[in-house]
């Protein structure tokens, strides 16, 4: 099986020896995104909606890099400083995706990378085109 290095400019670079995400055949395996300007890789200003915001949009740019989107989306994982935001993460969740919605995990953690509030990966699965 071949293995492909996905990667997008519209999404921020990689802080540490990983790829924002790798296909392997139909499946592409997206690494965690934090809140991070992709332009200044800094940590963006904001609310925690701010922050869940801009996850998903990191996370949109790698999934169309990969020839993808949100509606190939089978996994996602959600990793929360509060648990407390879990609600406001289905809300805006609910704006990004449509149904069929992917499978979730949601996990309260006790830190994050450069101080973000929210992280979140996922398993997408693209057709043969």
């Amino acid at each position: 099986m071949s293995r492909e290095t996905i990667h997008s400019d519209a999404a921020p670079e990689a802080i540490g020896p990983y790829s924002q995400a790798v296909r392997a055949g139909d499946t592409v395996y997206l690494s965690g995104q934090i809140p991070l300007d992709p332009e200044t890789g800094t940590l963006i200003e904001g609310d925690i909606e701010a922050q869940i915001r801009q996850v998903m949009d990191n996370l949109r740019a790698v999934c169309e890099a990969a020839g993808g989107g949100f509606s190939d989306v089978v996994k996602l994982q959600i990793y929360l400083v509060d648990l407390d935001h879990f609600v406001l993460v289905n809300e805006i969740m609910a704006e990004y995706f449509d149904e069929p919605y992917p499978a979730r995990a949601a996990l309260g953690v006790a830190a994050l990378p450069k101080g973000a509030e929210v992280e979140m990966d996922g398993v997408m699965v693209l057709s043969d085109s």
